[in-house]
Order: structure tokens, then C-alpha cells, then sequence
């Protein structure tokens, strides 16, 4: 597929045949609209379309198809990569789809793909109910439950993924359908995990779940007890009850009113617990963890589903480069929390971090092929967001991400987490991330987008045809 300068393409016709706006390069509204959330990404598409509903994408697919387009779907604007923005690119922008009906009585959401999580703990918290999603209110929903969906709430309901119920999908030919189990089923199942690499998808429906009393905060401790802060952080999630998320990294401590003032700016390490349950319960759960590791800074209290949501959002600031890498542990022993500790050491930047969540739980009793989710016996998902200002080279930045994970791998269960793979690591990287999964979704790939259309993502190329192609509506 080649894609055709933007003076040749007609984008008249298209501007005169959708509801939103497309926007060219040269209009006052241009750089604005490839901004996205990671902004080291510097992408100059051929034309944006903010499409009004799912007509719209429709017609963008056909007109894209038509004319030879690459193109790049942009919900939320939260990938590290940058993929909802390319250059040369038709970008189909969702971000103007924002609608939420929330059916109390049928527990289940159903969200437009351009809403953030913000827009849906609005929308659900108000009935005391949530869905499992990501812990930063920004991040778009599509992109999070497109890769899997880690969150709070995942050891207690399992996964984003896991609670989907169906997906309204724009094809690669341009018709629509609905997924779930009763219609379209392999493709439901490769949706649960596969990224965008299998169609638009304009809405999802969730199951919720009651939320009601959380217990949660922050336990901070100066840097020099990070290794006895993660060994018993190890401990004690080991037999840790599903409702207890369990979060541990290192930080550099904000000015804020409620750190001390010897504390900050400085390393520091933290654990975030969240329990979801009354506060007498919490407390016990916790004793443990604060007996063997006593916090210099102990903000754990009982909180509503929100506040735990926003609990790491200032430690996000807009206008920052980022890079991000991941990798699944089955354990986390003594030489691979030292190893950790000595890479992360000497940070290039006060705002990078590392986390690690303890998995498990309601995600850990799920098959492994249930969904494209493979690592569902990982113990751990060791996080490595470095985030730096502009101006700063990012090789050092890069550098430093790379050789954390790499300190990682004597406990690695084999792969990364797809949300949280880059451009630049490779096909391999993409295809560990899926494990005993990757054959199927490549089987799915050729059936329902078999010349690759959607493929500015974390690409899954399709499978060659067998012989026994054909859409798996079983």
C-alpha cells in the first residue's frame, strides 16, 4: 500500500461527506490536532478526521481503501508509541466520541471509544459501580482494552479484557459489526488483547461491578530501605487476598504539602496498596507489610473508587517525552531486586519511574488462551516508564528504561506487555508478547483484515492462507 500525496488525494470529497471536521496541513487547528499525549512523537499526517460517529469512520475507511491510504486511528491519544498519529497518514481521530449509558440494573457500560477512563468512573461511580481499567484517568479506553486493561481492580475482577462483553467494529472493507460471543466470536477473542490490528472499534460494553468501600493511599520510605521494602513487599503479596492490589516502585517525591520536606525531590520508594473492602479489614491485610517495613510516610485512608483512580495522576505531567518497556515475572528473588535497584539507580530524570504490580488473583485463574492475554501466570508486571522535558536527548532516557528490564530477566516469564511495547523493539518483542497466542490472532488477522490495512499498531502480519480461511462467526 502506498499512500498518495496529500495534493493528490481529494480530500474535498471526504471533508463534504462526514459530520466532523477534517483537518489538512496549513489549517490554523493542524498541530494541534497531531499533538499527542507523548510528546516526543512529531508526526505530520496528511489530513485529520475528527469523526461525529460511526458513519463517519465508515466513510473514512472506504474513502482510505479507495485512494491507497495508510492510515492511523487515534482514540485517546495515550500511546507511548505515538501510533494514533503517522506521517503521510489519513488519521481517523475518535477522540469526538464520548458518549456513556451506564444500565444499572444490567450492570454494563457502554462507552464510545474516544472516552478516557476519567469520563467513565464519572459516568459509573455515581451508581457505585466500575469496570476493571488502567490507574490514570487520561488514558483512552480503546487503546487500554484493545492490549489487555491492568488496573486496581484486576486481582479482584480480573482484567479490562476479561470484562467485556462486546465491541461495535468498524472492518477493514468498511462494513460494521458487533462482536461479542454470539456473533463474530473468534474475532471477539482476538479483540480481548490484540491490539488494532483487526478493525476500528467505535464502541464497547462493559460489565460493571459493585465498588463501593476502598481502603488505599500511599506508603513511602526513603531510598536506602528499598531493597527491604521490596523483599517484604514480596512477601506479603505472595499470599495477598484478591481484593488487595498491591503496587511497589520508585519515585522521585513531589514538592507537595504532604511529603516531607527532607523527602522531597528525592528517590524515594513506594508501595501503593488498595484494598476493596471496609477499612477495619484493610488495616488488618496491612498490618503485615507495615511490621516488616515501616513507611516514613504512611497516606493510606479510606478513600472513594475515584480518588484511589487518580492516586498516581501527578506524577503524569502533560508536555513530557516517554518511553516505555515492560517485561513478566514469575518471581522476584533477592539478585533480581538488587539488579533492579543498582539499574534504576542513577535515573537522567527526576520524573521517570518504575513499577512493579503484583498480578494474580481473578487474572491469574483465567486460561491463558481464554483470551490473547498469555501471561496470566505471571507473578509480576514490572513497569519501566522513563519520562523526561523537552530538550533533554532521549538516548540516555531510552538507555536507562532498556537496562531495568534487561535487569529483569533472570525471573522473566518470556514476554512484555503489548500496551507497553515501542516502535523500536521489534517484531519479536510483538510476538513474545502473545506467547502460545500468536497463531491464532495471526489465523484471525487473515480473516478478517487479510492485506494488512490496520497495521500502523503493534503489528501482527496475517497468517498465510490454508485453505480454510474464512470468518470465524462460530
Amino acid at each position: 500500500m502506498t499512500t498518495s500525496a496529500t495534493t493528490t488525494v481529494p480530500y474535498t470529497e471526504l471533508a463534504a461527506t462526514v459530520r466532523g471536521d477534517l483537518i489538512l496541513p496549513g489549517d490554523s487547528g493542524y498541530d494541534q490536532a497531531r499533538a499527542v499525549y507523548n510528546a516526543m512523537i512529531d508526526k505530520h499526517p496528511a489530513a485529520i478526521a475528527r469523526c461525529r460517529d460511526t458513519a463517519d469512520v465508515i466513510t473514512c475507511v472506504r474513502f482510505a481503501r479507495q485512494h491507497g491510504l495508510e492510515i492511523a486511528v487515534r482514540g485517546g491519544g495515550h500511546n507511548a508509541a505515538g501510533f494514533g498519529v503517522w506521517d503521510g497518514a489519513l488519521v481517523i481521530d475518535l477522540s469526538l466520541l464520548r458518549s456513556t449509558t451506564v444500565d444499572p440494573d444490567g450492570h454494563t457500560v457502554r462507552v464510545d471509544a474516544g472516552c478516557t477512563w476519567g469520563d467513565i468512573d464519572h459516568a459509573t461511580v455515581a451508581f457505585g459501580m466500575a469496570t476493571p481499567s488502567g490507574f490514570l484517568a487520561s488514558t483512552g479506553v480503546a487503546g487500554l482494552t484493545l492490549g489487555g486493561g491492568i488496573g486496581y481492580l484486576a486481582r479482584r475482577f480480573g482484567l479490562t479484557v476479561d470484562n467485556l462483553l462486546a465491541a461495535d467494529v468498524v472492518l477493514a472493507d468498511g462494513t460494521f459489526v458487533t462482536a461479542s460471543e454470539n456473533s463474530h466470536r473468534d474475532l471477539f477473542w482476538a479483540l480481548r488483547g490484540g491490539g488494532g490490528n483487526f478493525g476500528i472499534v467505535t464502541s464497547f460494553t462493559y460489565r460493571l461491578h459493585a465498588v463501593t468501600g476502598v481502603y488505599g493511599g500511599l506508603l513511602g520510605y526513603t531510598v536506602d530501605r528499598a531493597v527491604d521494602v521490596l523483599q517484604a513487599y514480596r512477601e506479603v503479596s505472595a499470599d495477598a487476598p484478591d481484593r488487595l492490589a498491591l503496587y511497589a516502585g520508585l519515585v522521585t517525591a513531589p514538592p507537595a504539602p504532604f511529603v516531607p520536606e527532607h523527602l522531597r525531590g528525592q528517590r524515594v520508594a513506594g508501595v501503593i496498596p488498595v484494598y476493596f473492602g471496609a477499612a477495619d479489614e484493610a488495616t488488618r491485610v496491612l498490618a503485615p507489610l507495615l511490621a516488616a517495613a515501616p513507611p516514613v510516610l504512611d497516606l493510606t485512608k479510606p478513600m472513594t473508587y475515584r480518588e484511589v483512580q487518580q492516586l498516581t495522576d501527578g506524577l503524569n505531567p502533560p508536555g513530557m517525552h516517554h518511553y516505555y518497556t515492560a517485561e513478566w515475572l514469575h518471581g522476584l528473588d533477592d539478585q533480581t531486586i538488587e539488579e533492579v535497584l543498582a539499574a534504576a539507580a542513577n535515573t537522567p530524570s527526576p520524573f521517570s519511574v518504575i513499577v512493579l504490580k503484583r498480578m494474580g488473583g481473578v487474572t491469574g485463574r483465567v486460561a491463558a488462551d481464554a483470551t490473547p492475554f498469555w501471561y496470566r501466570d505471571a507473578a509480576y508486571n514490572l513497569d519501566v516508564h522513563a519520562q523526561w522535558a523537552p530538550g533533554s536527548p532521549p538516548g540516555q532516557h531510552i538507555a536507562w528504561a532498556r537496562a531495568i528490564r534487561q535487569a529483569a530477566q533472570r525471573d522473566s516469564a518470556g514476554g512484555g506487555y503489548v500496551n507497553f511495547i515501542g516502535g523500536d523493539q521489534g517484531h519479536d518483542r510483538v510476538r513474545a508478547a502473545y506467547g502460545g497466542n500468536y497463531a491464532r490472532l495471526a489465523r484471525v488477522k487473515a480473516a478478517y483484515d487479510p492485506d494488512n490495512f490496520f497495521r500502523v499498531n503493534n503489528n501482527i502480519p496475517p497468517a498465510v492462507p490454508s485453505g480454510n480461511g474464512g470468518r470465524g462467526d462460530r
